[in-house]
């Protein structure tokens, strides 16, 4: 793993490139670009039979610098660094800060990888890179580039720690919207790889980041709480908020807009039995018992005797006003 700092002082984790992976997409590249070649070179025969023989040499020569010199640079500059030798294993060209590749870059690379690579068969681009740190040739140094692997084990990615027990659902009212993106690879990384830091340093970045992080939210880190695990229960909460946003929560959306129709209505906390028979309608008024108390009704008092217990009523009426039938007739 090789880091690289950009002009930003953001720290890259590259994983560059080695001699085997890079030999094997010039192969391929070189195999496709020969193939293309050959046959450009046999169709330019056949049609230019009646030329002269310097200009059967001209056409010879501009065909192997169009095809074998250009060829690869236009590949590589627009698709900004993935030939298709390099689409194969996985490789990428990027510039010494790790943003993408320019048609300079390209033909820097390109016009030097005829000397070490076409003429010396290989040998100076193979030397060269076995001695670099960062298995970069003549070509990469000259123009400020590394070929870096894009394809990572997913294994190999940090594990993200859960938020203490007592944290959990504790941050469900916070502002998101205003955290970016950055701050969120930032506090991710840090949470990943806190057990691999110094005491005193992690401390140190945990109260930054968090302190960051409660100035984009608008609401202070609470007292009491390390840092660490603040940021852990945002990050879990950020997580939920977008699982919910992904699958769907069905239940708990329908359930709101009813809620809010009664006027004075009491929040009570859904069951099991309730959720698992369905939010009521807007209009719909359980019926009240004797006592004074909502009864539940059949479908939902069957639902719940798999251990809930019964939904109290969201709806309250004055005692004057309870007809003596037990029933009260829908709004």
């Amino acid at each position: 793993m090789s880091e690289l700092v950009t002009g930003e002082a953001v720290a890259l984790e590259l994983r560059p490139a080695r001699l085997p992976s890079r030999a094997l997409a010039v192969l391929l590249d070189l195999v496709v670009a020969v193939a293309v070649y050959v046959a450009v070179t046999i169709a330019i025969v056949v049609s230019t039979a009646s030329l002269d023989e310097a200009a059967q040499t001209a056409l010879s020569i501009a065909t192997f610098v169009l095809v074998l010199v250009g060829g690869p640079i236009a590949v590589e500059t627009l698709s900004h660094g993935r030939s298709l030798g390099k689409m194969a294993c996985g490789l990428r060209v990027v510039r010494d800060d790790g943003g993408p590749i320019r048609f300079r870059h390209a033909l820097v690379r390109g016009l030097i990888g005829v000397i070490e690579i076409l003429m010396t068969f290989g040998v100076v681009a193979c030397i060269a890179s076995f001695v670099s740190a960062r298995g970069r040739r003549l070509g990469d140094v000259f123009a400020g580039t590394l070929v870096v692997r894009e394809r990572i084990p997913v294994a190999r990615t940090g594990f993200v720690p859960p938020p203490p027990p007592w944290l959990a659902g504790r941050f469900s009212g916070l502002d998101l919207s205003a955290v970016p993106d950055g701050l969120w690879l930032a506090v991710r990384q840090y949470l990943t790889r806190m057990q691999q830091l110094d005491p005193q340093v992690g401390w140190s970045m945990a109260e930054r980041l968090a302190s960051d992080l409660a100035e984009r939210t608008g609401a202070p880190v609470p007292q009491g709480v390390p840092p660490a695990a603040y940021l852990a229960a945002v990050v879990h909460e950020r997580q939920a908020r977008e699982a919910r946003r992904a699958f769907g929560s069905g239940s708990a959306s329908s359930a709101a807009p009813a809620a809010e129709t009664a006027p004075g209505a009491a929040a009570a906390p859904a069951t099991e039995g309730a959720s698992a028979a369905g939010a009521a309608p807007a209009g719909y008024v359980p019926p009240v018992g004797p006592s004074g108390t909502a009864s539940e009704p059949s479908g939902a008092a069957v639902a719940s005797s798999g251990g809930g217990r019964p939904a109290e009523s969201q709806h309250e009426m004055p005692a004057g006003d309870r007809p003596g039938t037990g029933f009260v007739p829908p709004a």
